[in-house]
């Protein structure tokens, strides 16, 4: 995400649109997130707004779940995302668990 309007519409109808609420979700802006959810509506309907918000419920149910069973992450999402796990410091997580597992 964080690509915004570079994106595109990723090849899908309203792909924009589903890119924005993803992405005003995240951004924690609540009047960003309100014009996203009411361009959804406008454009594709209610029950697709429903959809967007379930769709972005069950990634982050999906992305507790990994985390919570200890799945580990794959050698090629590893690689592709060193860099932003060194800028938020996420590595660290992994340092305090080996320190409390003693």
């Amino acid at each position: 995400m964080t690509q915004g309007g570079a994106a595109g519409d990723s090849g899908i109808p309203h792909g924009a649109l589903v890119i924005e609420f993803a992405e005003a979700m995240l951004a924690g802006d609540p009047a960003r997130l309100e014009r996203a959810r009411v361009a959804i509506v406008a454009a594709m309907g209610a029950a697709a707004l429903v959809d967007c918000a379930a769709v972005a419920g069950l990634f982050n149910a999906i992305d507790r779940v990994a985390d919570a069973t200890g799945a580990p992450l794959e050698d090629d999402k590893a690689a592709d995302t060193a860099s932003l796990r060194a800028e938020i410091g996420i590595d660290a997580f992994d340092a305090a668990r080996a320190r409390l597992d003693r």
